[in-house]
């Protein structure tokens, strides 16, 4: 039998967190697809983002089986310079994954790295999105600083970065230029939980029922929904789902929706668990989401996957959706086609809807079980061990 190459990952929040949303499924769909071709070693901090207490029933400090990975759950203490220099110089790896431009576990890894404190191995940096214009914008000046000084001290200098899409190849490439970029779309779950039919509520022309379902962060962009339901024709109910980051941001968003017209209700349902996403978004007629930058987006392959059409920005990698019949995907340069595709849904009647939600399920399958996708993610990281 073959040597199983050790790929070593870092990344700062992991299963069985949440609260990082996407980087942390696309990660675990990665590893369930070709954990029987590499061994992953994952190292993440012992809590989810934002929490002061660590995971229950977790053993800190101890390897630990979690799908088909070990992963070994780190405490502050532990994720400190010293500890950490001393953990990457004893482990044995080939390969080092790293599931984040701005973390602070990256910068440690590529510092000790780029200073000749570890090993010599090849690196993949998957940004997860955070070069897109809109990711960018958010804190621009601390993130444009941070990227020029780290250009000029070489401490990305021979990694392989890993693109999800053209998009976000165009983006890296607008900031470090012709580096080594393979593009290898972020993997869907190995198999999608099943959806209880007949759960969605007939839609009535002139109503709708709309649901937000992402963290409440100022990125994924939730003030900007809310300023477009303000001016809509109809009467909707606006349902918010995902935990709330920002709390600042949240009570941004509550004065504007305070301020909403009679004609839209909104109610914050909290969070929710990931395996019960897709049968919340069956419950809905179209899921809105004008995300300021999204290197993949799972709640989007989610909703299609349950039959809930899509209204995004085109700050994800999902196009073309309107001539599919499964959303619409617009610029959000341009909010009165968002009003105007907002009013088109409203407006529709049961049948209508029904056609665009087989539509979208469609679509979502098609995409989910592309055989390509994970031939990418494979060559990814023969190409990286090769090197």
């Amino acid at each position: 039998m073959l040597h199983m190459k050790r790929v070593l990952v870092v990344t700062g929040h992991y299963l069985p967190g949440y609260k990082a949303g996407g980087p942390i499924r696309t990660l675990a769909n990665t590893i369930e697809w070709l954990g029987d071709e590499f061994q992953f070693y994952i190292l993440t901090a012992d809590r989810d983002f934002g929490d002061c207490q660590p995971y229950p029933n977790i053993e800190c400090g101890t390897w630990q089986r979690v799908g088909k990975a070990q992963v070994l759950y780190l405490s502050p203490q532990e994720l400190g310079r010293f500890a950490w220099k001393r953990l990457l110089r004893t482990l044995r790896y080939d390969l080092i994954y790293l599931n984040s431009f701005f973390s602070p576990l990256t910068r440690k890894t590529l510092f000790l790295r780029c200073t000749g404190q570890i090993p010599e191995k090849p690196v993949v940096l998957a940004p997860r999105g955070q070069f897109s214009p809109g990711a960018l914008s958010l804190k621009s000046l601390k993130k444009r600083l941070y990227i020029s000084l780290a250009k000029h001290a070489g401490l990305y200098s021979k990694i392989i970065w890993q693109a999800s899409s053209d998009y976000e190849k165009k983006d890296i490439l607008s900031i470090f230029g012709s580096d080594i970029i393979w593009v290898a779309p972020n993997l869907p779950p190995r198999q999608f939980d099943k959806v209880t039919s007949g759960q969605r509520p007939i839609k009535q022309a002139g109503s709708a029922r709309i649901i937000f379902l992402s963290r409440i962060a100022r990125n994924k962009n939730l003030d900007e929904a809310l300023r477009f339901l303000a001016n809509v024709d109809g009467k909707v109910q606006f349902d918010i789902y995902g935990p709330i980051e920002d709390r600042s941001y949240w009570q941004e968003c509550q004065t504007l929706i305070n301020r909403l017209p009679a004609n839209v209700r909104v109610d914050y349902r909290g969070m929710v668990a990931h395996e019960q996403v897709l049968e919340i978004f069956s419950q809905y007629h179209l899921f809105l989401f004008p995300t300021r930058g999204e290197n993949f987006g799972h709640a989007v392959l989610e909703s299609l996957r349950a039959g809930c059409p899509v209204l995004i920005s085109d700050q994800a990698p999902w196009r073309n959706l309107e001539e599919k019949k499964a959303g619409w995907d617009v610029p959000l340069s341009e909010p009165k086609r968002f009003l105007a595709a907002l009013n088109k849904l409203i407006s529709m009647d049961n049948p209508t809807l029904e056609q665009w939600s087989q539509s979208a399920r469609e679509y979502g399958k098609a995409f989910a079980e592309n055989p390509n996708l994970v031939e990418a993610n494979r060559r990814l990281f023969l190409r990286a061990l090769a090197r």
